[in-house]
């Protein structure tokens, strides 16, 4: 057998040739790109977007892992993350000149309620269907109590992620304090993680983005929505998810705590069903607001059959997510919480909503609706919905939205 010659072939026609063909490929390549950028500069963004948000997973394989957050169905590769960590509790705005949000539809339980003068804001819940991708969440906001309580029903110590919270801290005030009359002890976010032992320091699950962690955790960016109008600053940070659980794990909030306790240790599991649509619907389009004076913040959803999901829209416009080919956010089940409003409450205008105890409730899914109520016991425990009878309401899987209403406001379908 002749002997393979290896510096007879680089040196050979055929070699030279060979390279030569290949490089003239790329360089093409590389060209044909620039000019497609050049023609079409947003088709070509959309492109590199798509390359970049690959998942990191096959998600072909078979779903047979339940998601203990909202009972949906996953590949064993996305459990084998999950089972890694715990969930990521995140503040979210939805101000009307925020909009629209990004990762909202990679969150499996999304909470809404007022934060201030009739502005919703959303508390997003992100732990299963993230695991497959690096999650782009936005615009971080701030805390306030009721999404502090709610979030605290999700197990021991989740991660907090929030970018500030209302609270008294006043560097000119006497005693480095505001008076109670600019903000009612009530709505003291810093009171209350004092209560829950959610350290804000290096070491807590309590991260701020304004004050305990940074870039490249979280950035400003301005740019998000369009790259030539800058929004407002306080609309531009954005948080990327893994780096937050990176950050989480450093300070050692895993599945399990530094003495072994998994964070479901105390996490009420909800019961779930397999969906059943129906072609029929007696609740097809789901109507309400938070306050009539603000219909910038009214809330719509309409029933998909095809999907059986609620298809959503906030002031009139179909409600997407910025990211993943911008898909209209849905939710399998919408549960209505009816909840005591008190406020504003001091100068600072903030709001009170009551969150523990129990009230009336209205859970949609399958396109039909389910009158009962809500109770939750204490902070450290998830809400849950029975039905007129006292059992539990099984939620349908996949992503669940829990708005919180004043009570007594109408809902419409």
């Amino acid at each position: 057998m002749k002997k393979f010659d290896l510096k007879s072939f680089v040196s050979s026609k055929k070699f030279v040739i060979t390279v030569s063909f290949i490089g003239l490929f790329l360089v093409s390549v590389g060209i044909s790109l620039l000019v497609f950028y050049y023609v079409a500069p947003n088709a070509a963004s959309n492109l590199i977007t798509k390359v970049n948000q690959k998942t990191k997973l096959n998600l072909a394989l078979p779903k047979t892992a339940e998601c203990p957050i909202n009972g949906e169905k996953y590949t064993q590769a996305e459990a084998d993350i999950w089972n890694t960590r715990r969930p990521i509790s995140m503040m979210i705005e939805n101000s009307t000149d925020a909009r629209p949000e990004s990762g909202l539809s990679r969150a499996d339980v999304v909470y809404e309620a007022v934060a201030e003068g009739g502005i919703t804001r959303f508390n997003a819940i992100f732990y299963c269907a993230a695991a497959a991708e690096d999650v782009q969440a936005a615009p971080l906001r701030s805390a306030r109590v009721y999404f502090v309580n709610m979030a605290a029903g999700y197990g021991t110590d989740p991660i907090f992620l929030h970018q500030g919270e209302a609270n008294n801290i006043c560097s000119d005030c006497p005693g480095g304090a505001k008076p109670s009359s600019e903000i009612n002890p009530t709505v003291n976010v810093l009171t209350l993680f004092d209560k829950l032992g959610w350290d804000g320091g290096t070491t807590g699950n309590n991260l701020d983005g304004g004050y305990n962690i940074g870039f490249p955790i979280v950035e400003r960016n301005q740019y998000r929505l369009s790259s030539t109008v800058a929004a407002a600053w306080e609309h531009s940070v954005v948080a990327d998810l893994d780096l937050v659980w990176q950050e989480a794990a450093k300070r050692g909030f895993n599945y399990k705590d530094a003495s072994g306790v998994p964070w479901t240790k105390g996490f009420t599991k909800w019961l779930f069903q397999d969906g059943k649509a129906t072609s029929s619907p007696t609740a097809s389009d789901i109507k309400f607001n938070f306050w009539a004076s603000m219909p910038g913040y009214d809330v719509e959803w309409k029933y998909d059959s095809s999907t059986n999901t609620y298809k959503r829209f906030n002031g009139g416009t179909a409600d997407v997510d910025w990211e993943f080919d911008k898909p209209q956010l849905s939710a399998s089940n919408i549960a209505i919480m009816f909840a005591k409003e008190t406020g504003p409450l001091d100068s600072e205008k903030h709001m009170f909503y009551q969150v523990i105890g129990s009230g009336k409730a209205i859970v949609f899914q399958n396109g039909e609706v389910v009158q009962g109520t809500w109770q939750k016991a204490s902070a450290l425990d998830r809400e849950v919905f029975y039905d007129t009878n006292g059992k539990e309401i099984p939620m349908v899987r996949g992503q669940t939205w829990v708005e919180i209403l004043p009570a007594g406001n109408q809902v419409t379908y």
